[in-house]
């Protein structure tokens, strides 16, 4: 086992892997940026080194992140999610420096990383992939007479994307003429790479994405599925696990099928395989997430299984101590994105101080924040401040639960997402537990409600009553 670890990553997703280092008894090593000096995770980690004046510049130096490894002795790097988590340059550049890289190898990340390359990959595979082109498209011509071949609506994608960014919706030829320079642009400022290819469009599909987990012995299994249906312009918002939408024999059968993705690219390590889910329930290949997801938490939550250990288990070189059939569901679990955002105003960035902070407890109730009161959040980054993951024995039971800690989470100071949720958790749309990737369209009345932040009169209210209770 490794005696250190370096975490190339920052917010909950670095303290979420320094919490699974001092489980194993492994030190860990934190960067970060100097905005990011009063982070949450330079306070946690075992050692913590600055890595540069940079916001965002400093976390995708390769270079200078491989060295303060080596200069601190880590016997591997661990990329969390986002900067160069995806990255095959990174992961060759960590073993050719003698150090183990927590991840696939840089060949499945580049291979699962271009979204035609894996179509080719899955459909030689036998894995059931959306109609769409086999190569990158040459020009807004090509795009044009292929959505018309193809038959509208199309979804114009970024051949290197991936979280939900390059991806538009095209319903007639002006769409596609409209959108295509758009994207190709989004993509090249995102991903480095303007390719774009083009599939048929899903009517109103479920978005549902299996976790598997490779080890370098030949084994594979799949911790079953979650749910992320519930988007705004295919960014995530609320995830589930498991899917209420899908049967025991399909959940068996995809199962399978994300089984079959991975072995088919030679995969080691944790990934996920997300599939788009139709009327009809037939289901097709989108891409695979060679990473540790965001919403790993719910199916930690309904599976007991320690996802993040078991990457640092697996880069180990040791062997996955369970089988397929000792993995079963229990339960149901609800993970929200909370995120320093107002959804009032088209979710717009939010940062600045905490003034003041409080998160929910109780049975079946855990927060990987990275965030405290007094904390300047700063602008340079992802919004999120925290993920409040439920769980609970029925669906019914996990979603009394979230409202009870949606309404105990306080954060003060700047808008957030709690209210838009408090608000959709407590509708009877959401207790149906039926969502497609339209949710949000269809129910717009979720983003009508009195913000949380506005009851300071109840806050003195109470504050007026306990004085007076003690005489002051």
């Amino acid at each position: 086992m490794f005696k250190r670890i370096l975490i190339a990553n920052r917010g909950e997703c670095a303290i979420r892997v320094i919490r699974a280092c001092s489980e194993l008894g492994i030190e860990s090593v934190a960067v970060y940026s100097k905005p990011d000096s009063h982070a949450l995770h330079v306070k946690k980690a075992d050692q913590a080194i600055l890595i540069g004046p940079d916001p965002v510049k400093s976390y995708l130096n390769i270079h200078r992140i491989v060295d303060i490894a080596l200069k601190t002795k880590c016997d591997a790097i661990h990329p969390g999610y986002g900067f160069l988590s995806e990255n095959p340059e990174f992961a060759e550049a960590v073993v050719n420096a003698g150090i183990t890289y927590i991840g696939p190898s840089a060949k499945a990340i580049a291979g699962m990383g271009s979204k035609t390359a894996a179509r080719t990959a899955m459909l030689a595979a036998g894995v059931p992939c959306i109609p769409g082109t086999e190569a990158s498209l040459k020009d807004a011509d090509e795009a044009l007479s292929t959505a018309r071949e193809m038959g509208y609506p199309v979804m114009l994608k970024a051949a290197a994307g991936g979280g939900g960014r390059g991806i538009r919706r095209c319903d007639s030829d002006q769409e596609v003429i409209r959108n295509y320079e758009m994207t190709q642009r989004e993509a090249l400022a995102a991903f480095g790479n303007g390719e774009l290819f083009m599939e048929k469009c899903i009517i109103e599909p479920r978005h549902i994405e299996f976790q598997i987990l490779a080890d370098s012995h030949g084994n594979c299994v799949h911790l079953f599925e979650r749910d992320c249906s519930i988007q705004r312009r295919n960014q995530k918002l609320i995830e589930i696990a498991p899917s209420n939408y899908i049967s025991q024999e399909l959940r068996d059968k995809m199962g399978k099928v994300a089984i079959q993705a991975a072995k088919a690219v030679d995969y080691v390590n944790a990934g996920t395989v997300e599939f788009l889910v139709d009327k009809n329930h037939d289901f097709y290949f989108m891409e695979m997430n060679t990473r540790l997801q965001v919403e790993h938490t719910i199916t930690e939550a309904i599976t007991g299984v320690d996802i993040v250990t078991q990457q640092i288990r697996i880069a180990a070189g040791e062997k996955l101590k369970f089988t397929q059939d000792d993995i079963t569901l229990k339960g149901h679990a609800i993970e929200f994105r909370i995120n320093a955002e107002d959804p009032q105003n088209g979710f717009f960035p939010t940062p600045g101080r905490i003034t003041r902070y409080f998160s929910p407890g109780g049975p079946g109730v855990r927060v990987d924040g990275c965030v405290y009161s007094g904390y300047e959040i700063p602008p340079h980054y992802d919004s999120m401040c925290a993920k409040l993951t439920i769980w609970g024995p029925t669906w019914r039971h996990t979603v009394t639960r979230s409202q009870r800690a949606l309404n105990e989470y306080d954060i003060r100071g700047v808008k957030t997402t709690l209210a838009f949720y408090r608000n959709i958790v407590k509708s009877d749309v959401f207790m149906g537990g039926q969502f497609d990737t339209g949710f949000m369209e269809k129910y717009p009345e979720f983003l009508e409600y009195k913000p949380y932040e506005a009851r300071e009169d109840i806050a003195a209210a109470v504050a007026v009553a306990i004085a007076a209770h003690a005489g002051l």
